[in-house]
């Protein structure tokens, strides 16, 4: 078994939590989505998306010189995810919200923890660790953000320009995630895998977390 194979496969168990959120349940198997949810997604993953690169940064400036060929992976990933925030803003203009609203506010509860979460790791833990994160919101990029895209703009009526974060991380996350399985199949530390494997049960826990919260925040706002 790989490493990429052993991944997908401790992991399976967390992935069902995270997939089996009734929101993800309710848009991609019954086509029901409210443009309120939608808007409240877009603005987690907004303050979500704006810590990847200085994520990144953060894992490329910890890693010792031995593992130069992952932090030259680092700043190929970095030169991809610049400015992908602000794709998410331009999106939220394009469901008719003030942008510059949503840029000053603040994030959920689970949207602040997984960030959190994700900084502990990197500074305190493993910087390695954070290519668990990486596995877990590219892999479910490529699983759900297609066809969400879809199925909530035929049920909205949204311009296309309203989904380029989602039509964009659905594409790009497919050749991203070709390129992940060989950087991880190349991995031969042991501490390095366990880390990476438990981060990524971690964040699938953590970003299965921001969707029941959204969901929770939707139907508030619905109700006023």
């Amino acid at each position: 078994m790989t490493f990429f194979e052993r991944l997908q496969t401790e992991t399976e168990q967390e992935r069902n939590y995270l997939l089996n959120a009734p929101i993800i349940l309710r848009c991609i198997g019954k086509g029901e989505f409210s443009l309120v949810e939608y808007i409240a997604f877009l603005t987690q993953a907004y303050h979500h998306v704006k810590h990847t690169v200085p994520l990144l940064m953060a894992v490329g400036s910890r890693l010792p010189s031995e593992k130069e060929n992952y932090r030259e992976a680092i700043a190929e990933y970095i030169e991809e995810e610049l400015g992908h925030q602000e794709w998410i803003l331009n999106d939220l203009s394009a469901c008719g919200v003030d942008k510059e609203l949503v840029r000053l506010s603040r994030p959920n509860s689970a949207t602040e923890l997984m960030v959190a979460y994700a900084y502990d790791t990197v500074m305190r833990n493993n910087p390695m660790a954070f290519f668990g994160m990486v596995f877990v919101l590219e892999g479910t990029s490529i699983n759900l953000a297609s066809a969400a895209a879809d199925i909530i703009q035929a049920h909205l009526g949204l311009p296309g320009k309203a989904f380029s974060y989602l039509r964009s991380h659905g594409s790009l996350d497919q050749e991203h995630m070709v390129f992940f399985e060989k950087l991880m199949n190349s991995l031969t530390e042991q501490k390095d895998r366990d880390d990476i494997v438990h981060a990524a049960k971690m964040f699938y826990h953590l970003y299965g977390n921001i969707f029941r919260s959204i969901e929770k925040s939707s139907s508030h706002l619905n109700a006023l």
